[in-house]
């Protein structure tokens, strides 16, 4: 039952009595569904619709934790601060560690489910001195990638793609009858039109694991990107899913670097 201090997460606390719908007008996720005890997961985009920053998001007290990218949380909280105009509304860093757990494993601090997928199982925020776990943050992620859960940063480069793209329709990180937010019309759009052509898929490698962002290759043709891997094989990559599927259709090989790329069964996460 491992717990890991993942340390390249940080916190920040948007807090004050306009919190909610502040984030509310400007979020992919429902703000009103999260809760003390109802964790959400969301993305603020670009107005082109795609995702220049994701996180989980939790209440607490007057206001609400979100749980980043420590390499992008100043920038984050930057981009927040200009939305925000004049309203009665703080954004500052906490002074927090996150932590995660999973297969039953006890967590110290505020915890909450990971609202992404059943299996990611759990995570807090703590105190920074008390951010000790008896796994790394390198495990966790790898049991993130065999749950076939994207990241930010890790499988895909922000600002570059579409929340589509990175399966967050898939783990709960869209809803579709809140309203408006920064990048909705586009999202709206690729949801109706319906066959989303690029996703992030679960694979498994066959071979000597190339570096994260090789090209996948039908013949000499690129059809996707590796992400990132676990040292099981498993990985996570940005795919054209008609094409793959046409390519094992025809009985053509993928390939990244010297291996081999499966994709699995059901070519999709399942939360």
């Amino acid at each position: 039952m491992p717990t890991a201090y993942l340390d390249d997460r940080a916190v920040l606390r948007i807090a004050g009595d306009e919190a909610r719908g502040f984030l509310q007008g400007i979020l992919t996720c429902n703000m009103d569904r999260v809760s003390p005890t109802q964790a959400g997961f969301g993305a603020l985009l670009s107005p082109q619709g795609k995702i220049l920053f994701d996180f989980l998001i939790v209440e607490e007290g007057d206001g609400f934790w979100l749980d980043t990218a420590a390499s992008q949380a100043e920038a984050l909280a930057k981009r927040l601060t200009m939305y925000r105009l004049r309203a009665p509304i703080t954004i500052t860093p906490a002074p927090l560690a996150v932590m995660a757990a999973w297969d039953g494993a006890p967590l110290p601090g505020f915890v909450y489910d990971d609202p992404r997928h059943n299996s990611l199982g759990r995570r807090a925020l703590v105190a920074r001195d008390e951010a000790k776990g008896d796994a790394t943050s390198d495990a966790y992620h790898a049991h993130r990638i065999i749950c076939g859960v994207p990241e930010a940063g890790r499988d895909f480069p922000f600002g570059e793609i579409f929340p589509h793209d990175a399966d967050m329709d898939l783990i709960h990180g869209l809803d579709f009858k809140k309203g408006c937010y920064v990048g909705q019309e586009v999202v709206s759009r690729m949801e109706h039109r319906g066959g989303v052509r690029k996703r992030i898929l679960p694979v498994m490698l066959r071979g000597d694991a190339p570096a994260p962002g090789t090209a996948i290759l039908v013949g000499e043709i690129a059809i996707g990107t590796l992400g990132s891997m676990a040292p099981s094989g498993h990985a996570l990559a940005l795919v054209r899913t008609d094409r793959a599927e046409e390519a094992i259709s025809a009985g053509q090989t993928l390939v990244a670097g010297s291996a081999i790329v499966e994709l699995t069964p059901d070519h999709m996460v399942k939360s």
